[in-house]
């Protein structure tokens, strides 16, 4: 048989096979690759870690500088509010009408509102946990603004913008509490940095401007505190919420207190209930339509019961009877 003979001329054939070893990577050329992209992201993760420490730095330090600030004056009232609310929630003081109280027309004041239960207030931890979920409802929509037509605000009183609710001074002052500064220190990628610098831009362009203006403004804190009753009990047995024993008759603290004295001025304890009769010829039929409903109804007969005793809109009244 004759000998295999290669494609093209011998040289050609000699050069291509040194090509061909003299291009295969060799061990020692993978380790150092291996080697070079090691380091390579030891150094990325070094200086984008660097970087995070001086975002953070930089956070930080705006931080800090507004807390000194607002974050101080918020503490001073917060804290004051809140030692007030955990005594009133103690035990009930019995009733009381100081005369500063009578004819002042703290209704046309900016103010600080909260309404809680009772055993939501026995300390600082639960206190602020159930501020979170309170909000402007029936009875600030008929006391503070008054009813025209016997037409009453809608349930929760969200065309309302006074009094504030002290819900939205804590969570105006989120970015000055230990626990955000903790949150932000251990984030440890751009993404999770960048949501709390996003967070603090935000407060900074509008919530502790409100906080601010919550502080240096407010002229009365309004305190109501519902008392747990069994009828606001869930059938399957289960826990007694806010907006459940607003739908039944319960006994509430109302308390008002002027900020400028600290003191309070007006106290009272009233199981208040409210009834309404449907017009037309359909009935309500949506559950929630009708607990919204029940609700404003049982809060604008609280409102009436503490304007009687604070004898609120009674001169408006005896001038329109003239």
């Amino acid at each position: 048989m004759p000998p295999k003979l290669g494609r093209g001329l011998p040289s050609i054939q000699e050069a291509r096979e040194q090509r061909r070893h003299q291009a295969r990577p060799t061990v020692s050329f993978w380790l150092f690759v291996i080697a070079g992209m090691a380091v390579a992201a030891v150094a990325y993760k070094l200086v984008t870690r660097s970087q995070l420490n001086s975002r953070k730095e930089d956070l930080f330090r705006a931080r800090d500088s507004i807390e000194t600030d607002v974050g101080r004056e918020w503490a001073k009232v917060s804290d004051k509010l809140e030692k007030l609310t955990l005594n009133e929630a103690a035990e009930y003081r019995g009733d009381l009408l100081d005369k500063s109280a009578v004819g002042w027309d703290f209704r046309s004041l900016p103010g600080l509102y909260l309404r809680v239960r009772v055993n939501d207030a026995q300390s600082i931890a639960k206190l602020r946990v159930a501020a979170e979920d309170s909000a402007r409802d029936g009875f600030t929509s008929c006391l503070i603004r008054p009813t025209t037509s016997g037409v009453v605000a809608a349930d929760a009183g969200a065309s309302l913008d006074r009094p504030w609710n002290l819900r939205q001074g804590y969570i105006a002052t989120r970015v000055l509490t230990p626990e955000w500064k903790a949150m932000a220190a251990e984030s440890n990628d751009d993404h999770r940095l960048r949501v709390f610098e996003e967070q603090y831009q935000k407060a900074t362009r509008e919530d502790l401007p409100l906080a601010t203006a919550m502080v240096k403004q407010a002229e009365f804190y309004l305190l109501v505190l519902d008392e747990d009753v069994d009828d606001a009990r869930d059938p399957d047995g289960g826990a007694i919420v806010e907006e459940s024993l607003q739908l039944v008759k319960h006994p509430a603290r109302v308390v008002l207190v002027n900020l400028k004295t600290g003191a309070p001025v007006f106290r009272t304890r009233k199981s208040s209930e409210g009834s309404y009769i449907f017009g037309g010829e359909r009935a309500i039929s949506d559950p929630e339509v009708f607990h919204a409903m029940k609700r404003q109804v049982n809060n604008c007969a609280l409102a009436t019961d503490v304007k009687n005793v604070l004898g609120l809109d009674s001169h408006a009244a005896n001038d329109a009877g003239k």
